[in-house]
Order: C-alpha cells, then structure tokens, then sequence
C-alpha cells in the first residue's frame, strides 16, 4: 500500500507543491474542494445503496463548496455550511422517500460524508491562512509521508505485533512505532530545512500529534472500508486505489495540525 501512495505521490506533489508555494488561497483551495468533491462521490459509493449514488452528487458539490468557507471574513460560515448541508440531506431524504427503513442509515452517512471530509479538509485552507501557514502545510506532507513510509517498511522487516488486526491486519505496534521515529525526524528535517522558525520543542510535540492523527486518519479509514466490504475507497488511480485512500492521514492531519498551532505550539518549553 505504501508503494502505491509513493507512486501516486510522484504524480501529484509537484501539484500540490507548485499550488501551496506560487498559487494564491484560492488556488490552493480550488485544489482541496476538488479532492474533497471527488473523495465524497466515493465516500457515496461505498456508504449508500446504487439507486442513491446518482441524486448524491448535488451533496458532493455542496461539499466542495464547503472547502472555500474559511476565505470568507467571517469564519462562522462553516458552521452555516454545515447546517445548510444537514437540512439539505434531511429534506432530500424525506421528499425522496424510497425504503422508509433505510432512511436513518443513508442519512447518518450522508452528514458523516459532509463532516469526514470538506469540515476537516477546510482546515488546510485555515492553516494556509496562518503565518507561516505554507510551512505548515509542508511539515504536514513531510510528517505524514515520512511515517507511513517507515512505517511500512519497519514493520515489514521487524512487526510481530499486530496493531489492530480486526481493521488492519497487516499494521503493525513496531511498524507504528517506526512511523512516529521517521515522523520526528522529519519534523528536525523542516526545522533546519523550510521552517527555522519552529522549537525544537515543537518540533517533537507536531511530529507526535501528527503523526499520531495520521495513523488514526489510516486506521479509521481502513475501518470503513472494511465495514462496507470494499478493498479500495476508488478507481481514480488505476491499481492504487481512490482520492479517500491517499488523503485518509491528511484528513486527520489537518484539524489536528491546526488546533496545535493555535493552542500549543510556541507555548511549551524545550
């Protein structure tokens, strides 16, 4: 799995490099509320019956939309967004009434979609909204990317554990525990490289956090693709699966990364 997220990433970071360091906010947000768009028609596919995947994809554009709220001066439109998204999807379902027995199921995963996706993928455009808001979406990819690799490749050679075998059969506890190592040198990586101005304090306290979250972000993933019996979120990356299953880590990565710059970072002693 991981081959196929380094093989996939040579495709589509030089995208997301040129976008977060020459394109302007709504570039870079253009970008997101594409992925976030096409990860929820995927999302769609896998949570809800066929007969509903048609009619759903207004909600994967309404999501899109979503992505763009945090440009706006007022910040409280993402929790606008979220309320138009719920009344939307609650009337939807009671106009378009099929299988009366069903309707609670696809209309809890229809508002899991809005939230699991464009409300935690809008916090990439808060972060590039900060200062030093590009180095932190940097250290993001750095951390994320350096702990699957390792991850993958430590628990390959040496994982006897099994992390979480119900969801992830092949994850490992020594692999996770290569993934957080190689996460923190990547972190001293940014430090002497793009982002000098981050403590090495918080250095460390970033590369657990996100490192942490992107593990859960992976984990979680895997969890409901297994609930809804499918290998793969996709087909958009012939052979490597969806736009869910690259993102899975950075969907969790993003509201953690932000939250800890606001109310952590620069705030704990070395």
């Amino acid at each position: 799995m991981t081959i196929k997220r380094l093989l996939t990433a040579l495709v589509l970071l030089p995208l997301v490099f040129f976008t977060i360091s020459v394109g302007a906010p709504w570039h870079f947000a253009l970008l997101v509320s594409f992925l976030a768009c096409m990860g929820m028609v995927e999302f769609f596919t896998m949570a809800l019956p066929p007969e509903r995947h048609a009619e759903m994809f207004p909600f994967a554009f309404l999501g899109g939309m979503m992505i763009f709220a945090p440009l706006m001066p007022n910040l409280q439109l993402i929790l606008v967004a979220l309320g138009i998204a719920f009344l939307a999807a609650a009337l939807h379902f009671l106009v378009r009434l099929k299988d009366i027995a069903t309707v609670a199921h696809d209309l809890a995963m229809t508002i899991t979609a809005f939230v699991y996706i464009p409300f935690t993928l809008a916090h990439l455009i808060l972060l590039r909204q900060l200062p030093n808001g590009r180095s932190w979406l940097f250290l993001i990819m750095l951390i994320v990317m350096t702990n699957d690799t390792a991850a993958y490749y430590v628990g390959s050679a040496i994982g006897r554990r099994r992390l979480y075998p119900q969801v992830s059969p092949n994850k490992s506890i020594e692999g996770a525990l290569g993934g957080l190592t190689a996460s923190l040198l990547g972190a001293l990586l940014a430090k002497f490289t793009f982002f000098s101005s981050l403590g090495y304090g918080d250095a460390v306290l970033a590369a657990l956090l996100i490192g942490l979250a992107g593990q859960a972000g992976d984990l979680f993933e895997s969890l409901l693709k297994r609930s809804f019996g499918v290998k793969d979120s996709g087909t958009v990356f012939p052979g490597h699966g969806g736009v869910l299953d690259r993102l899975d880590s950075i969907i969790f990565a993003a509201p953690v990364t932000y939250y800890v710059t606001l109310y952590l970072i620069g705030k704990i002693p070395l």
